[in-house]
């Protein structure tokens, strides 16, 4: 079923159905906004970020095809994330001249950029999906901040130097794993 959901939208898109592009806002839109005005922004700025990666996917389906390896809603969910978190971050970051002229960035290289860091999360994801369980667990748990102490007592290890060299262990496999894929050094 996700293979011939992920089928529909991405085939619409591509070929700029009109059916499919108003099914992927109906479906897709409310939870982008959401997730954007819970973070800071407006609807007008989730519309901007919803629209912004519908566009980057449209033009990279136009330059190869691709699989989802998730199902559309989370390909289009992490994206539609990662790009607001990108527009908060240089928020932030905004400087503004002696003469109030503030630099942006062009329009153009931000979009390739934007979808440059989406084929990096696609590179780890994957790469974490051919882990051991039971390291995607330990650095799952890990990334969620939970002290050595914690992971050792909920996974059943010995010690927290176990729970640590754990961690290092699988880290550098994934790390490994990623540096050896020929698209890492693209």
């Amino acid at each position: 079923m996700q293979k011939e959901e992920n089928s529909y939208y991405i085939n619409g898109l591509s070929m700029g159905d009109n059916v499919v592009l108003l099914d992927i806002y109906k479906e897709f839109l409310p939870k982008v906004k959401s997730f954007v005005m819970r973070e800071k922004g407006s609807e007008a700025d989730a519309e901007d970020v919803f629209n912004q990666v519908l566009m980057q996917l449209f033009a990279r389906l136009k330059v190869r095809k691709f699989e989802i390896k998730s199902t559309f809603e989370g390909y289009l969910f992490t994206a539609c994330k990662n790009i607001w978190r990108k527009e908060l971050n240089k928020k932030s970051k905004m400087r503004v001249t002696n003469d109030d002229y503030t630099e942006h960035m062009d329009e153009a290289t931000h979009s390739a950029q934007a979808v440059m860091e989406q084929e990096m999360w696609e590179l780890y994801e994957e790469k974490f999906v051919g882990l051991s369980d039971n390291c995607k667990e330990v650095l799952r748990l890990h990334l969620q901040k939970l002290t050595g102490k914690e992971i050792m007592e909920k996974l059943g290890y010995a010690s927290e130097v176990t729970v640590r060299q754990r961690i290092f262990k699988c880290k550098s496999s994934l790390i490994k794993s990623i540096k050896s894929d020929q698209r890492y050094r693209k």
